[in-house]
């Protein structure tokens, strides 16, 4: 489910994942833009807030290089219990999302997605590496390479000015 996973890779390009329907995706169809990788799900205290604000970010930066990867992830209290497919009805139907929502993943542990594993390793969190729940956040940019963690609670909204800066808007 991903590049070589000896930690040697350098850039979130170098992997590919699977999406909702289980077809290989190569992350480097994102080459040149800025990503913001999340874990998400449909039954947390988080998902309305989150969700919605996604969306907004997507649509106010979609056209100017901004893409949001969504991965729909049930180690949190099994918060996501449905299908991949039924998580990305999920989204698209209750929030509107246009971005993609992948295949669902761990996050955590031995079976941690590859890609996964490289976001925790070039940034760590308030646990160390390891991801608190659900929404946690990364922004990577152009190039691939992570530029910041943020935890469940950060509102999608507040990083705005991040966003803005990896695009070159600031």
């Amino acid at each position: 489910m991903g590049a070589s996973q000896s930690g040697s890779e350098k850039s979130i390009h170098e992997f590919r994942v699977k999406d909702y329907k289980a077809k290989d995706v190569d992350l480097s169809v994102y080459k040149g833009k800025v990503l913001l990788v999340v874990n998400v799900a449909s039954k947390c205290g988080l998902t309305d807030s989150n969700y919605t604000q996604l969306t907004e970010l997507y649509n106010k930066y979609k056209d100017k290089g901004f893409e949001i990867l969504a991965f729909p992830c049930n180690q949190f209290l099994k918060q996501e219990p449905g299908s991949s497919e039924q998580a990305q009805e999920f989204a698209c139907t209750r929030y509107k999302a246009e971005y993609p929502i992948f295949h669902k993943v761990r996050v955590n542990g031995p079976d941690a997605a590859p890609v996964y594993k490289f976001l925790k390793a070039h940034k760590s969190g308030f646990l160390g590496s390891r991801i608190k729940w659900n929404f946690t956040k990364f922004l990577v940019d152009k190039e691939g390479t992570v530029l910041a963690r943020y935890g469940p609670t950060t509102a999608p909204l507040t990083i705005e000015a991040d966003i803005q800066k990896a695009l070159g808007d600031k």
